[in-house]
């Protein structure tokens, strides 16, 4: 809400004049405070903001298709980190005409691919005539998955081509294991300015053989101001036990009560992910699901809603699918914007700010006794 100006000591006129000025500027900020954005319980003390007061904004963006698939937006400052960019090539035209908002310098700092699974990478996969997100940005610091079982061919083949290019352009190129280990140069901790910074988190799979290329994925938290956000790409079960399991020993000060700010729904709110020791250790306050709800995956699902409303009901999605014949599809909450700063945390959606259990789709299509 905006503070209240001054006084002036001139005629009784110009002070009635200040008085409606007042209760005009008054209004708006109660009308931000109420509907502009959500208010998630925390545990500490914490004041809504506004997005121009924010420190940090993370940007879950659509895709402009029916296809599930991540692209986040990390921004601080002048510092822009990409995790992912799916669904399909097609997506980039819709991608980068999102970031050239936020990305006015054309360079992105930092640059994590989860896994080579093509709702996460085929922004980065194009053929030799189409430009790909490498092509579009300078990418500075590249963080890509360790190990993959996709053979060299086809649009795997084309990630690899990208990625060797802007390397030879002068990216610097890190995997997560040699991250995790602070080997060949690499960090595990990777500042972003304004007091925060991203870690790259523990991942069995960096190292040992996976039955899925989901649980190969590189995971990260980046934290500050008191903040914590959370992404998992799509590990499943036994990669996410494993993962808390090591969070706690590489954060042996970590606070029974500790919670997550913000959690990007792994596996695009699948029943593989989000699992029961999980979400125990993280205790997400805000989730946000990259999906197509209802689509040809029928994400999000039962299970994950189960589980995930344990601890919040301030889950919000992407994309919604409307017209199984026809493949037609619109937006859920649209892009959906999570900002903060020491003092506060909001979220702010493209369409909507409705939360999962409250919209139509929820009532025709799942239950939860835990937000009833």
């Amino acid at each position: 809400m905006a503070n209240k100006r001054k006084k002036s000591a001139g005629k009784p006129f110009s002070a009635v004049l200040g008085f409606i000025f007042f209760l005009i500027v008054a209004g708006a900020g109660a009308y931000y405070y109420f509907f502009q954005y959500e208010k998630p319980e925390t545990d500490r003390p914490q004041a809504n903001i506004a997005f121009a007061d924010a420190d940090i904004s993370v940007h879950f963006i659509e895709l402009g298709n029916e296809f599930p698939g991540d692209c986040t937006l990390v921004k601080v400052g002048d510092t822009e980190m990409l995790i992912d960019c799916g669904s399909e090539t097609s997506s980039i035209s819709t991608v980068s005409k999102y970031l050239n908002g936020y990305v006015t310098d054309g360079i992105l700092e930092y640059v994590i691919i989860t896994h080579a699974h093509k709702d996460h990478y085929a922004g980065f996969a194009t053929n030799t005539s189409t430009d790909s997100i490498f092509d579009l940005y300078e990418c500075k610091t590249i963080i890509t998955f360790a190990k993959t079982k996709q053979a060299v061919k086809g649009l795997y083949a084309n990630y690899l081509r990208e990625l060797s290019d802007e390397v030879s352009n002068g990216a610097t190129h890190y995997t997560a294991d040699k991250c995790y280990n602070q080997e060949g140069g690499a960090k595990r901790t990777f500042d972003l300015g304004k007091g925060y910074e991203f870690e790259i988190l523990y991942n069995k799979y960096y190292w040992d053989e996976a039955t899925t290329e989901n649980d190969y994925s590189v995971c990260c938290m980046v934290q500050g101001g008191g903040n914590h956000f959370l992404f998992t790409g799509d590990l499943e079960k036994a990669g996410e036990e494993a993962l808390a399991a090591q969070y706690k020993i590489d954060h042996p000060s970590l606070a029974a009560n500790f919670k997550v700010d913000l959690y990007k729904a792994g596996h695009h709110g699948s029943k593989t992910s989000s699992n029961e020791k999980f979400l125990e250790v993280f205790k997400p306050k805000i989730c946000c699901v990259c999906c197509c709800a209802g689509g040809e995956y029928l994400f999000p699902k039962q299970e994950f809603i189960d589980r995930i409303s344990v601890y919040t009901d301030k889950v919000y999605i992407t994309t919604l699918y409307v017209d199984d014949a026809n493949k037609k599809f619109k937006s859920f909450n649209g892009n959906i914007v999570v900002f903060a700063n020491a003092e506060g945390i909001g979220v702010q959606c493209s369409d909507n700010n409705t939360v999962l259990k409250d919209t139509a789709w929820f009532k025709a299509n799942r239950t939860c006794a835990n937000w009833s």
